[in-house]
């Protein structure tokens, strides 16, 4: 279903909390209306592997921000298409790290770096120009809020912090990343803290944004949701 001339191109806007599939749903929302799919979260994973691998982490958890400030004004962030498996993979200063910012050592720094206002901005100023010509498809934390609070369909995604961990768990063993169901769920609920309390752009659904929470929705029935809401938002006599 490409978007055809009865309906115009749109900005999707998909937040909502870590681990509730929001980048496999969007990723398959994307190629299903022929838009492009830009992942936030993996921007801010890539900004927290580039932190880890430079140093900017003392041995207390605390981060050199002037270090990483540095880090991140000489460092590229990109995404280019790999052809095996139709997806847009990230690169850090052409370094493909899809899998590298997918390990429990980064999802468990992403939050504080995601929190720091110079990071936030470098990223949003990326992503909203990403976004100029519509047609695409944007998952993260504030992108209904922050990053496009102009577009045209927000949604909200939530599941409770036992179903995302679980989500979370099973994605890591299928790929061989050690890992335990109670430091998965722990991660899961001091992300949400942080992301929701953060001084710059808490994590929270824009006023006239849809709640789906899918605790108990299969992929198939989230998509047809997304679809429905859609068509609603993106016709052209709306």
């Amino acid at each position: 279903m490409n978007h055809s001339s009865s309906f115009k191109p749109i900005i999707i806007a998909l937040d909502g909390t870590s681990s509730t599939g929001k980048s496999s749903i969007a990723r398959r929302l994307a190629a299903r209306l022929g838009y492009t799919y830009i992942d936030t979260g993996a921007m801010y994973r890539a900004v927290t592997l580039l932190a880890i691998r430079g140093g900017a982490f003392a041995a207390d958890g605390s981060i050199d921000e002037p270090l990483l400030a540095r880090l991140l004004d000489e460092a590229e962030i990109s995404f280019h298409l790999n052809t095996e498996t139709d997806h847009s993979d990230i690169y850090l200063n052409q370094e493909n790290v899809e899998r590298e910012i997918r390990t429990m050592e980064v999802s468990s720094r992403v939050s504080p770096i995601a929190a720091i206002p110079f990071v936030r901005k470098a990223l949003v100023a990326q992503q909203q120009a990403m976004g100029r010509h519509k047609a695409i498809v944007m998952d993260g934390r504030d992108i209904g809020t922050t990053v496009f609070p102009d577009a045209e369909m927000k949604v909200f995604m939530t599941a409770s912090p036992e179903v995302r961990a679980q989500r979370r768990y099973d994605e890591l063993q299928a790929k061989g990343m050690p890992a335990t169901y109670e430091e998965v769920l722990r991660n899961v609920q001091e992300r949400d803290y942080i992301d929701s309390h953060r001084a710059t752009s808490p994590l929270r659904p824009a006023d006239d944004a849809v709640i789906l929470d899918n605790s108990h929705m299969t992929m198939d029935e989230e998509m047809d949701f997304l679809l429905d809401l859609y068509r609603q938002r993106a016709c052209q006599d709306a």
